[in-house]
């Protein structure tokens, strides 16, 4: 609880100041619009994921181009939020740019197999 409570005011930070790509895909799951309540740069452990489904325990991560150097980083940051038991899914931005549909089925795939 005491690593969340460090952690609020970067990710209010990080909400404040999202990226493009970050907007985009929140405008299609805000409001529940897939069926299911999403919430953005919520503190997980040391880490603030970018979207989480806590109902589903469902993380999304959007990766830019600054990522592709940095594989490890990520396997480290992925396994820090799945050990509180979340799932994490990755998309790089040029996916959600460029097929924000596809983006947002494999999301409701996922999202169906969580709460199965």
């Amino acid at each position: 609880m005491a690593a969340r409570k460090r952690l609020t005011p970067v990710a209010r930070r990080l909400r404040a100041e999202m990226t493009d790509v970050e907007r985009l895909l929140w405008s299609r799951l805000r409001r529940a619009q897939l069926g299911h309540s999403f919430t953005r740069q919520f503190p997980i452990g040391k880490a603030v994921a970018d979207f989480a489904c806590r109902r589903a325990k469902l993380v999304i991560e959007l990766d830019g181009g600054q990522h592709a150097g940095s594989t490890e980083e990520d396997a480290e940051r992925t396994r820090m939020i799945e050990a509180h038991g979340y799932r994490v899914i990755r998309y790089w931005n040029s996916d959600v740019t460029g097929n924000i549909d596809g983006v947002l089925e494999d999301i409701l795939r996922h999202l169906s197999i969580a709460l199965d």
